[in-house]
């Protein structure tokens, strides 16, 4: 028995560990641990299918295992980090429940991300991970920027922000993704300033900086299919 063609599955059931623990934590009380353990999942969810490239050993149960995965870290997991931030803002209330949307939507874009031929070179809406990893890095924005800080707060604008984030998971958009057919630059110019501007916000920000990245990976996503249509 090939024991390489099990090495992807491993790394895949360390991003479930992962978002196990980051669930444990958010129930403990301590989002920010939280946050870590999604930042690692990500890490395992990129290595995983690059690992399974690189050895190809593709298979059906990898792909299946890896929604799965995908789904209790990158859906369930941030459910609950905004389940408990809302209850801090909303005590006593039923509107945090409204949280779990972004489960439901999750659901909906890990499902069709796996019978969606498009999306072989393009992400049809945001991907599951960079709306995971916006929505639970802005506790740490908000302990790097006072105004940051008023807007995780107000209970309102932050439940308004997370259901448009869940509804940007399944909606006709073509988005970014980081698959090179070749290095040049014209043909990869948003990859390379979103690159860029990854690189840079993390470096100066940390973890603060995440979810600069994603948005403007999703503005630079938005001006490309725009630019796109308009190319003689």
């Amino acid at each position: 028995m090939s024991i390489k063609k099990h090495i992807p599955n491993a790394i895949t059931s360390l991003n479930l560990i992962s978002g196990m623990a980051g669930i444990f934590f958010v129930l403990d009380g301590r989002i920010l641990y939280a946050t870590y353990f999604i930042i690692a999942a990500a890490i395992f969810d990129f290595l995983d299918g690059m690992v399974a490239r690189l050895l190809k050993v593709h298979s059906e149960i990898g792909k299946q295992l890896d929604s799965l995965a995908d789904m209790v870290t990158f859906g369930v997991l941030p459910s609950f980090v905004i389940f408990k931030m809302l209850m801090d803002a909303f005590p006593g209330s039923h509107i945090p429940f409204l949280a779990f949307f972004i489960a439901v939507q999750s659901a909906m874009r890990l499902a069709k991300f796996n019978i969606d031929n498009r999306q072989t070179d393009q992400f049809i809406g945001v991907p599951t991970p960079a709306n995971a990893l916006l929505l639970c890095t802005l506790p740490f924005l908000a302990n790097k920027f006072g105004w940051a800080e008023g807007f995780i707060s107000n209970g309102y604008i932050l439940l308004g922000f997370s259901i448009l984030m869940a509804l940007m998971l399944t909606i006709e958009l073509p988005l970014i993704a980081l698959k090179f057919k070749n290095f040049g630059i014209k043909d990869n110019v948003f990859r390379y300033i979103t690159i860029l501007i990854g690189l840079i916000s993390i470096i100066s920000l940390g973890i603060a900086g995440i979810p600069f990245v994603i948005m403007g990976y999703i503005l630079l996503s938005l001006v490309e299919s725009w630019i796109k249509p308009h190319e003689i």
